[in-house]
Parts: structure tokens; C-alpha cells; sequence
């Protein structure tokens, strides 16, 4: 039995519409996307695989919003809600925004890919535009420590893409699920907890050190973001060097 077949039929069996509902949860097992109470939006996610697995991923109470710009059928379930759209299109996006709300989105997921034409340097653009669509959703509605999912083909746009996922998130790695055909060239990048911090790595800034940590090093504060500076006193006026970032707290070092 081939692999396309095995999970083409285990998805029959145990009563997912897609095989792909396999990819998505082989990439949060091995990713830790989801828990549950989550918000999850789904884009490109008719005929709903990826929406049954987060459904259930995320549990009674959790939500899962999936978006396609064609019908999804009803799921036996309490916790999806759909939209019709195409992502492409700016009205969709504010709809979107709108069924979101004022909740904390989680999870930003994203397995649109475009019309196949056979012409590889053709589809590979085409594919890393939908991201750059999906990237657009994530960087929109994800606060601090949200995490992201998305498809892209394999090609010459993909290393630029993926920097500019890298710039967002503590870090980007690249994934194939099992699930995925063998005959296939896409490719998961999963972004891991999402940074909104005012500043970024390499700044040189000057400040103030407001508070002493549990374990000593300074305090910062920038625009409310923490970093942590070492070897320093409480009340210091210091210049330094932003050196990481993290979604919620960053590290510095002091220079001349």
C-alpha cells in the first residue's frame, strides 16, 4: 500500500474530509501548536480537514475560524465558524478581523496553495504570494508568544520569505509532514511564538535601570517591553545593545 493511499484511507476510516488533516496534526505534535482554549484561524481551509483537527486539538473550548473562498460544508461541531472569501482580497481580511474580535488569536494556520499551471517557477511564486498573504493575517491578528503555520513550495523566493518570517518570531523551522506525498515539493514553515517588541536585536539604545531581577540582572523598560541587563545597579542611566528577543522579555548588554 503506498503512502498516499494509507492515509487517503485512514482519513476515510476515522472520518476526516482530507488526508491533510494528518499533515496538521503530524506538524503539532512535532511543533506544539495547539492547546487547548485556543483561537485558531484557518486559512485556505476548505473542504475543512485542517478544521476538524484543530477542532479537536483545541476542545469545547477553544474556536477555530476557518477562511476559503469556497463553501466549506458544516462540521459537526459547536467551536468552527467559517467564512467565504479569498484572502487576496482586502474586504476579507476585514471580515475576519471583525469574527475575531477582541479575542487573543493563538494560532494562525495556513495550507492555501494556488491553482496548479505545471509550470514550477510559475507555481512557486504563486504559492509564496499566498503566504505572503498568510503572513500578512499573522502579523495582523497574532500578539506576543502566538504561533504560525503556513505551506510553501520549495524554490528561489522561499529563502527572502522565510527571513522575513524570522524577523517575527523566536524561530522559523521548516518541516514535512509524513502525511505529506512523496511526490510533493511543499513544505511547512512553522514560526514559534510570535515578537512584538518595540526595539530589535542589534539596537543601541540609552536607558534607565528601573528594578533588579530575581537572579540579579537589571531591568529596562522600553515602550513596557522588559530587558534584562547584567552587571548593573538599580537607577543606572546606561547605554546598551539589544542581544536577543523573545516575545514577552529581551536581553541587552552594556557598551561604551
Amino acid at each position: 500500500m503506498t503512502g498516499r493511499d494509507e492515509y487517503y484511507n485512514r482519513a476515510k476510516q476515522e472520518g476526516y474530509r482530507t488526508r491533510s488533516a494528518y499533515k496538521i496534526q503530524q506538524i503539532d505534535g512535532d511543533a506544539g501548536i495547539f492547546a487547548p482554549g485556543n483561537t485558531v484561524i484557518d486559512l485556505g481551509a476548505a473542504p475543512g480537514g485542517w478544521l476538524q483537527a484543530a477542532a479537536e486539538a483545541v476542545g469545547p473550548s477553544g474556536t477555530v475560524i476557518g477562511v476559503d473562498f469556497q463553501r466549506i460544508r458544516d462540521l459537526d461541531s459547536d467551536i468552527v465558524e467559517t467564512i467565504r472569501g479569498d484572502m487576496t482580497d482586502k474586504s476579507t481580511k476585514e471580515t475576519l478581523r471583525k469574527q475575531v474580535g477582541d479575542a487573543d488569536v493563538d494560532a494562525v494556520i495556513s495550507d492555501m496553495a494556488p491553482n496548479m499551471t505545471g509550470e514550477y517557477s510559475v507555481d512557486h511564486a504563486r504559492s509564496i504570494h499566498l503566504a505572503r498573504q498568510a503572513f500578512s493575517v499573522a502579523t495582523d491578528l497574532l500578539p506576543a508568544g502566538g504561533d504560525f503555520v503556513v505551506k510553501v513550495f520549495d524554490g528561489r523566493d522561499l529563502a527572502d520569505f522565510r527571513q522575513d518570517v524570522e524577523t517575527e518570531f523566536e524561530y522559523v523551522k521548516s518541516t514535512r509532514p509524513e502525511a505529506s506525498r512523496d511526490t510533493s515539493s511543499e513544505q511547512y514553515l512553522v514560526g514559534k511564538h510570535r515578537v512584538t517588541a518595540p526595539v530589535s536585536k542589534g539596537d543601541k539604545l540609552d536607558a534607565t535601570v528601573v528594578d533588579i531581577g530575581s537572579e540579579g540582572d537589571g531591568i529596562i523598560k522600553i515602550d513596557g517591553y522588559t530587558l534584562f541587563v547584567p552587571d548593573v545597579d538599580d537607577g543606572d542611566s546606561i547605554r546598551v545593545r539589544v542581544t536577543d528577543l523573545k516575545s514577552n522579555v529581551g536581553f541587552a548588554e552594556v557598551i561604551e
